[in-house]
């Protein structure tokens, strides 16, 4: 896919899994595991897909899965299934290597979309790629800074602090247009100050959802997870956004969905459903 400038690409950053009432909070199981059916452990198989935008002048990626610094135990609870050279690898299929990145965006620094921002070598962490810099919303990195007990756990400093002490760190207040053709929303249901990116010329529209609307299962509008901080917030910003994408035909990007890298909506009697499946990237090879 290609949007003004951008050619638009999805990264595979690996494999996790969630527990399935987290991920699906007061929709029964009997309902979701239709769709996402969980291990012996109540855990539902998920992605973590960046989003890598190229021009002439800049190599653009949103979000950086787990990344590699997790231990064996944390690695066993959420099942990760993750490679030192998982980014690098899907990174190499479009001729570029981490040092290529020159901006990495952050849409929050949960360890699912934070961990891969920096790498350990020894007891040394560094950013993981070395040449970019790095866009936090500033209320976002206060709150990851000063965690309630609700939220501690999504949180590890060793996945942002290093890049503020590394010097490549950019705090942002507010929303609005980051880089020509790409704006940033903000929504306070998930956490406070999650950023999403909003990739349009005018024509075509690509909205990252990140954890709005994280697969999709969760395009219908009660379908929130147990995680959100805020759930009838998220409830009326998914509501608004899917509106807008419906009307001006968006194409959402899901960030965890194992299968389903985006989709166009409908509306219709029974709300809001999955319109067109979409394939992102028809420049390479199907996997086999």
């Amino acid at each position: 896919m290609r949007i003004g400038s951008y050619d638009i690409h999805p990264i595979d950053a690996g494999g996790f899994a969630l527990d399935g009432g987290a991920m699906f909070g007061v929709v029964p199981r009997p309902l979701w595991e239709k769709t996402n059916p969980p291990d012996d452990r109540n855990r539902v198989t998920l992605a973590t897909r960046a989003l890598l935008l190229v021009s002439d002048s800049r190599r653009i990626l949103v979000d950086t899965g787990n990344g590699t610094k997790c231990d064996d135990k944390f690695s066993a609870m959420y099942r990760i299934n993750v490679r030192p050279d998982t980014i690098s690898g899907a990174l190499s299929a479009y001729g570029l290597t981490p040092s290529d990145i020159t901006d990495v965006i952050l849409t929050h620094l949960h360890f699912d979309h934070a961990g891969g921002a920096t790498v350990k070598s020894g007891q040394t962490v560094t950013p993981a790629f070395p040449r970019a810099k790095y866009y936090v919303q500033k209320d976002h990195w206060e709150t990851a800074l000063h965690p309630t007990e609700r939220d501690k756990a999504s949180f590890s400093p060793a996945d942002f602090l290093p890049l503020r002490e590394s010097g490549v760190l950019e705090l942002l207040d507010g929303e609005g247009e980051l880089f020509p053709g790409i704006q940033l929303l903000l929504l306070h249901g998930h956490t406070r100050s999650l950023q999403v990116p909003l990739v349009s010329d005018g024509t075509t529209t690509l909205l990252f959802c990140s954890d709005l609307i994280p697969t999709a299962s969760h395009i219908p509008l009660p379908w929130i997870m147990g995680y959100d901080l805020r759930p009838l917030v998220t409830l009326e910003e998914k509501r608004s956004i899917l509106k807008t994408a419906v009307a001006e035909r968006w194409t959402l990007m899901f960030e965890h969905d194992p299968c389903t890298e985006a989709v166009t909506v409908n509306e219709g009697e029974k709300g809001f459903t999955v319109g067109k499946r979409i394939a992102l990237d028809l420049t390479l090879p199907e996997k086999p």
